[in-house]
């Protein structure tokens, strides 16, 4: 957790006169220059890329298409933080974000994805889904909370339900942000400092990295089984969660057909940070 006067804030930047102050500031700050203006770049970069996320949106809506983003990955890969990203400036009125808690009774008497598709996008509206129907390829089997049977079920059913979707009109984007072990214990340890983000730890969360080789085993199956020439997994490199959400952002804006012709913005991929998914893919 960050100490009080860690970080320079708009007030101490508002009271400076000179480049000498500037520089006092950085070394009062325990701040480098360098990580500074790493941050502003980064920072101006993701407003360029919100701004044709904005472009996209009313491109979306004038069209009344539907778009689905699936945000899949370990604990602390940073799903949440890419989404908050991605919404930030777009009209709430053309998106929502989805994040289910577990089913209740009623819903585990159901067709597995049949509170999924309560949730897929009306025309003119993007929906993010904070986890999705791919629970049941990973988190459920690796906890015990589905039969060998129902994971086997899901796992013929998936490919079928997506290129159903694929039919009636929809764009589907799966995305899964891919950590190593030593930095998801690292962000555990973090949000069990950090009281705001204390709320973020759950059993499942402590148990991660005891079941680490296991969340391996099945995401390999998921990736195998699931991995399709129309529904393709896209693999975003998220040690660096800044990268990780630039990239994210650069592919959505790419799979989606609205005018770039305007935009000066890069919105070229760095293939060392995304790829799509390939039998040989190192994860």
């Amino acid at each position: 957790m960050a100490k009080e006067g860690e970080y320079i804030l708009l007030e101490d930047l508002k009271k400076l006169k000179s480049i000498k102050r500037l520089a006092k500031l950085i070394r009062r700050k325990n701040q480098t220059v360098e990580l500074i203006l790493n941050r502003l770049e980064y920072e101006d970069k993701l407003d360029n890329l919100q701004v044709e996320l904005v472009k996209m949106q009313r491109w979306i809506q004038e069209n009344n298409k539907r778009i689905v983003v699936l945000f899949e990955g370990r604990d602390a890969a940073g799903k949440g933080g890419a989404i908050r990203r991605f919404i930030e400036h777009l009209s709430p009125r053309g998106y929502k974000v989805v994040a289910l808690p577990k089913p209740t009774e009623e819903e585990q008497g159901q067709w597995y994805f049949q509170r999924y598709i309560r949730e897929l996008p009306n025309e003119g509206q993007i929906v993010f889904f904070d986890r999705s129907w791919y629970n049941r390829a990973v988190v459920e089997p690796v906890n015990g909370f589905c039969t060998d049977e129902e994971y086997e079920r899901f796992m013929k059913q998936v490919p079928e339900f997506e290129h159903m979707l694929n039919e009636s009109g929809i764009i589907l984007i799966k995305l899964y942000f891919s950590i190593n072990k030593k930095e998801q214990a690292k962000r555990f340890e973090k949000r069990k400092t950090n009281p705001l983000k204390q709320w973020k730890l759950s059993p499942i969360d402590q148990k991660a990295q005891d079941l680490w080789d296991k969340y391996t085993i099945y995401k390999k199956k998921m990736f195998e089984r699931t991995h399709t020439v129309e529904n393709p997994w896209i693999i975003i490199k998220a040690n660096d969660k800044k990268k990780a959400r630039l990239e994210s952002i650069k592919y959505l804006l790419n799979s989606v057909p609205y005018d770039i012709s305007n935009t000066e913005t890069d919105l070229s991929n760095d293939p060392k940070i995304l790829e799509s998914y390939h039998p040989k893919t190192k994860d």
